[in-house]
């Protein structure tokens, strides 16, 4: 019998969960959603009257992977190019395959015009690879015992289709708080490209005045930015007393001052339990009292792996509700793999699994996912958590451990901030940067590192040097080896980076005194 490998992946739920409950999750959503890519493409080659999809031929090997985001579109890519024989099916729960999540905000803001290039590659680019889409199918149940996922497409119709090799790309979901009213018209999640549209038809239908964003995370962040841009007046709403809370509260205090200087309110310690309908408004409202009143409403508020379809089919998940895998992206089920939001991550620091949902690291897992289906021997080798946003002209970024992170598992951190120009002072529009940098205070091993600056900054490619030598397990000193490049309107013959490593080490050694 032929190797079939189909790559199955929800982009409701694509990053951290077990195997078993995601490929089943995503499996479902397959099955709830076969029929779109058969309108576009034409009739699907796969289609039956037997109980099985007659998708494979004698000598090959088919990939099934459930799932079309991130993890799921590397996966598949992937696959081909090491094995060009392999079929591959991915099975997509949306009409979206391989967008650009994280481009929503700026389709929303106006600065992107036309959603289609969030598209990383059309459908016909990707099925040029020879990979096999199907739309809107919905991926409900795995059958380990008999490498079959059953599906439903979006005409009720149930697909039971074989695999040699399955992948599980079901990515996360949004959480739902338990607030009363999350139903109502014109209240939001945004993580997919629908909601997107539905944020946009909203807006251009009903022309709110004011808004509020349930979370102070970076969609939060993003979308203060997107609806300020558009003229509506924005207000976040924070549970804690800080804003982007993945920085320290002292970065925290300066994304707060950038918001306010562009008229965003930011209410703090406030917990909605209830959003009521009053007239052509709807009112926010805690236990006690009425929070405010705004015409658009967004809930950011978090996510979780999406795993039910992995978990309903045996495959183990670990503490943190995500797939748990080796570090080839193995399940603990024969011949099915995972990646992507919906499963763990090595922390390459504290070498055990975390939970860090990021399209950079669901690329990189769903490319070792991908490549080892087909025979390969590739590992993932962890992710450090580097990320940066960009709010208004602040950009914030950060990678590795913060202090209080490394106090939890073991380190003895000393963290130092100091503030170097971005380039020359004498070459115009010089800019001041505040760096953060974590190191061990005995073994000078760095640990982490924050940034802000103004955009233009090169924020985003001097965290990338941090990351770069977190990744190499560098000690703090040992960046003022690194051979970077100078030219005075872009830097100095120190690098910020490098001179923030000196301020540190400054600082530790007077710390031992």
């Amino acid at each position: 019998m032929g190797l079939a490998l189909f790559i199955i992946s929800n982009p409701e739920s694509e990053r951290r969960m077990g195997v078993s409950e995601s490929i089943l999750f995503d499996l479902q959503w397959i099955a709830r959603n076969n029929g779109i890519l058969e309108k576009l493409l034409g009739e699907s080659p796969y289609a039956t009257q037997t109980g099985i999809d007659a998708v494979r031929q004698e000598d090959d090997m088919h990939l099934v992977i459930i799932g079309g985001s991130d993890a799921g579109i590397s996966a598949a890519l992937r696959a081909k190019e090491c094995n060009p024989s392999v079929e591959v099916t991915v099975l997509v729960a949306h009409s979206f395959p391989n967008f650009s999540i994280c481009g929503l905000l700026f389709l929303l803001s106006g600065e992107v015009q036309d959603w289609r290039t969030l598209a990383h590659r059309t459908i016909q680019k990707i099925e040029r690879e020879g990979i096999h889409i199907r739309l809107n199918h919905h991926a409900n149940s795995i059958e380990p015992v008999n490498n079959v996922v059953a599906a439903i497409d979006e005409n009720k119709q149930f697909h039971r289709i074989e695999y040699d090799k399955l992948i599980i790309a079901t990515g996360a979901a949004s959480i739902q708080p338990p607030i009363e009213g999350l139903g109502l018209n014109g209240v939001f999640p945004l993580r997919w490209m629908g909601e997107a549209f539905a944020v946009e038809r909203y807006i251009v239908e009903h022309r709110p005045s004011s808004a509020a964003t349930l979370g102070s995370g970076y969609i939060s962040m993003e979308m203060a930015d997107a609806l300020t841009r558009r003229g509506i007046s924005v207000s976040v709403l924070a549970r804690s007393g800080s804003v982007l809370k993945t920085v320290d509260a002292e970065l925290g205090e300066m994304i707060r001052s950038e918001l306010q200087g562009h008229g965003v309110r930011v209410i703090d310690r406030v917990a909605v339990t209830s959003i009521v309908q009053e007239g052509e408004v709807m009112a926010l409202r805690d236990q006690k009292e009425l929070v405010l009143k705004a015409d658009l409403i967004l809930v950011a508020t978090g996510a979780r792996p999406e795993t039910e379809l992995a978990r309903a089919s045996g495959i183990l998940l670990g503490g943190n509700g995500a797939i748990r895998v080796s570090l080839a992206m193995e399940t603990n089920v024969p011949d099915v793999y995972a990646a992507g939001d919906c499963v763990e991550t090595r922390n390459r620091l504290i070498k055990g699994p975390t939970n860090i949902p990021l399209g950079t690291t669901a690329h990189k897992q769903g490319r070792v996912a991908g490549e080892n289906a087909v025979g390969g021997r590739s590992e993932f080798e962890g992710s450090l958590g580097t990320q940066v946003v960009k709010i208004f002209d602040l950009v914030v970024a950060r990678t590795g451990l913060r202090d209080q992170d490394a106090i939890g598992e073991g380190f003895e951190p000393l963290t130092v901030q100091s503030e170097p120009w971005d380039h020359k002072v004498y070459y115009p529009g010089a800019m001041k940067l505040r760096i953060r940098i974590t190191g061990n205070v005995k073994t000078h091993r760095l640990l982490g590192a924050q940034m802000v600056g103004r955009y233009g900054a090169e924020v985003s490619k001097r965290i990338d040097v941090f990351a770069a030598a977190l990744f190499n397990d560098m000690k703090v000193e040992d960046l003022n080896h690194l051979d970077l490049s100078y030219t005075p309107p872009l830097g100095s013959p120190w690098d910020p980076v490098q001179m923030a490593a000196q301020v540190w080490a400054k600082e530790q050694s007077l710390a031992k005194r």
